[in-house]
């Protein structure tokens, strides 16, 4: 996964903390997305879809705990990358955020290169994840050991290209995929193929597995929906 594929979501209420992490991770070719409080970050996540959140543990309207327990409560975020940052490192604290579902913690002040490489260490666990874990989305399951689908139990087949498509589309449920990111992801750059491909694909999906799965948005690209 690319860099530039990358979206990452900030949220803390310091203003000067917010642009030195921004400027700092923008300057090393992610794409971010701030905000101010977790209310905000919550409906920001549902807009954007990141791959990455990072929580300010004290934050105004809804603190980086109750913000977490949230998103985690969401589908589609169920498997995102969160982590707190906050100038509090007390033992409790820590456990507090572990216990809401968070994957890791960073405390403050940051300097610059500790940040990014804390950055790079989730992204790789992020790519770990979108290549090794299982899905189960509504009555769908993807297990990717064994490349099998099953739907209410049920295994049903599919060819590689379509187990790949469904994997990308099932890892983020209502996030829309571009039609230029489903060729790079699934087919990869040095193969070049054209726009009827997906439709083909995603034709044979909703075959096996069933139309109201997969909307079509004219223009744009593809999402899953439970």
């Amino acid at each position: 996964m690319e860099k530039r594929d990358i979206k990452i979501l900030l949220a803390d209420d310091e203003a000067d903390v917010l642009d030195f992490m921004k400027y700092n991770l923008e300057r090393d070719g992610f794409e971010v997305y701030t905000v101010n409080n977790g209310i905000e970050a919550i409906e920001s996540a549902k807009k954007h879809q990141p791959h990455i959140i990072i929580l300010d543990l004290m934050m105004p309207k809804l603190d980086g705990i109750l913000t977490c327990r949230e998103l985690r409560n969401l589908p589609q975020f169920k498997n995102t990358l969160i982590t707190f940052l906050t100038a509090r490192d007390e033992d409790y604290s820590q456990i507090a955020g572990f216990e809401s579902g968070a994957d890791d913690y960073i405390t403050k002040p940051i300097k610059p290169r500790v940040f990014i490489s804390r950055i790079h260490a989730l992204l790789r666990r992020l790519e770990n994840k979108e290549h090794n874990k299982n899905i189960s989305v509504g009555e769908i399951e993807i297990n990717t050991e064994q490349y099998s689908v099953l739907k209410k139990g049920e295994e049903i087949s599919l060819a590689r290209k379509e187990f790949e498509l469904l994997h990308l589309l099932m890892n983020k449920p209502g996030k829309v995929f571009k039609r230029e990111e489903i060729l790079r992801k699934v087919w990869g750059t040095e193969t070049i193929v054209g726009d009827r491909t997906i439709d083909v694909h995603i034709r044979k999906l909703r075959e096996k597995i069933g139309d109201n799965y997969f909307k079509t948005l004219k223009g744009i690209g593809y999402k899953f929906e439970a």
